[in-house]
């Protein structure tokens, strides 16, 4: 943390009382910015399931279980090749159009596209309704909620420097991504057992570290009183940690989740 100390020191000009009420601010955004996205995300995830899944039986050709079947849309969505394109979609957008979008597009646009992205991603999530208890979905969503409080606590409190700790997780979130994507062929089950334990242990460590980078990213330029910059850069913190949560509930709910 000798760099973040060395920033304020640089910041004092611009006085540190005004840094540190505008650091607030900002975490504020970039919480509720997130919360706001996870809000959609529940909403379309939740809609999706409801406009996919039927109990008449009527003109139904897959049946999920007793009592429930896919609808035409849940057809569409869930059993033809469009199912790839839902499932892909996000982590396309991530790869290939975010950067993009935060070199060129206004403030506005990030949060535009930010929220949009949010909605694609809860039409992807939204299978985990046809699978698990709602119940359970629930319960491994406060379970998430607490952990990942503590840990964004902790990123923002500590004084060890965390920026070390980064290459080595984007390397493991690499990893990660080439083993679902393999195990999506070989569907074996210890296989996705151990990636989702690496998965939890990978995104609990990154969303401690997006916090402090947040965080040291806003002291350092905080003194330039670029307000559209910030505004951007508050957007991408909570794109980042939206996506920290998500996968952290994704593979806990791999344990803890009990299926329908």
């Amino acid at each position: 943390m000798a760099e973040f100390d060395t920033i304020r020191t640089r910041g004092a000009a611009v006085s540190q009382a005004e840094i540190d009420q505008g650091l607030r601010a900002h975490m504020n955004k970039v919480y509720a910015t997130m919360s706001g996205g996870m809000a959609i995300t529940a909403a379309a995830a939740w809609a999706i399931a409801n406009l996919a899944v039927t109990s008449d039986p009527t003109g139904a050709t897959v049946a999920l279980r007793d009592g429930a079947y896919l609808t035409g849309l849940g057809e569409v969505l869930f059993t033809t090749p469009l199912r790839w394109v839902v499932m892909f979609a996000p982590l396309a957008f991530i790869l290939f159009g975010w950067g993009a979008l935060m070199r060129r597009g206004s403030a506005a646009a990030v949060s535009l596209g930010f929220f949009v992205f949010a909605a694609v991603m809860g039409v992807s999530m939204s299978s985990i309704f046809l699978v698990f208890t709602p119940y359970s979905i629930v319960q491994t969503f406060l379970v998430t909620a607490i952990a990942f409080a503590g840990l964004s606590l902790w990123g923002y409190t500590t004084k060890r420097d965390l920026s070390g700790m980064g290459t080595f997780l984007i390397m493991g979130v690499i990893g990660l991504i080439v083993a679902m994507v393999v195990n999506i062929f070989l569907q074996s089950p210890a296989m996705m057992f151990a990636i989702s334990a690496i998965g939890i242990l990978i995104f609990a460590g990154l969303t401690a570290f997006y916090t402090q980078a947040i965080k040291t990213e806003y002291v350092a330029h905080a003194a330039h009183g670029d307000q559209e910059w910030l505004d951007k850069a508050a957007i991408d913190g909570a794109l980042s940690l939206y996506i920290a949560f998500l996968n952290m509930f994704q593979f806990l709910l791999m344990f803890m989740g009990q299926q329908e």
